[in-house]
């Protein structure tokens, strides 16, 4: 698999899409592990494994009127930004920025700031599962089990 240029996601099969408000702005990149805000309809980047998450954050699913110039562009507060969920979905993750290391099949967990790092399998809460190997705050393929 190639990962998509100024995209975050690869294959859209079972996606569901969902519009809610960015509430705060720290890390809120697309393709990070995203959870509900102070309202149902707002977002907040996940700051820890233990967060509830609702989904990925979005970018070629957001309308252009609320979407940043790139994937490395974080979004602004108040953005309309679509939030993704569907397991079986392949989209770009980042690993977190210190001792992550992953190899194809590697099973990943939420990190701070909408991350993602190694997961253990009945100990961990498995958001997804690694389609290539990349190590410490790289963009990684990944397919989605949430």
């Amino acid at each position: 698999m190639i990962k998509p240029t100024n995209k975050i996601v690869l294959d859209s099969q079972n996606c569901h899409r969902q519009t809610c408000k960015i509430e705060t702005v720290a890390t809120m990149y697309a393709g990070r592990l995203v959870k509900k805000g102070t309202n149902d309809d707002d977002i907040q980047i996940v700051a820890a494994a233990t967060d509830t998450i609702i989904g990925w954050l979005g970018y070629e699913q957001t309308t252009k009127k609320h979407r940043p110039a790139t994937v490395d562009t974080i979004y602004l507060v108040n953005a309309q930004a679509a939030v993704l969920s569907g397991p079986g979905m392949v989209l770009v993750g980042t690993l977190a920025i210190a001792g992550v290391t992953c190899v194809k099949g590697t099973r990943l967990k939420a990190a701070p700031d909408g991350t993602l790092s190694g997961g253990v399998d009945g100990t961990d809460h498995i958001v997804a599962i690694a389609e290539e190997s990349a190590s410490s705050g790289a963009d990684v393929l990944v397919r989605s089990l949430i």
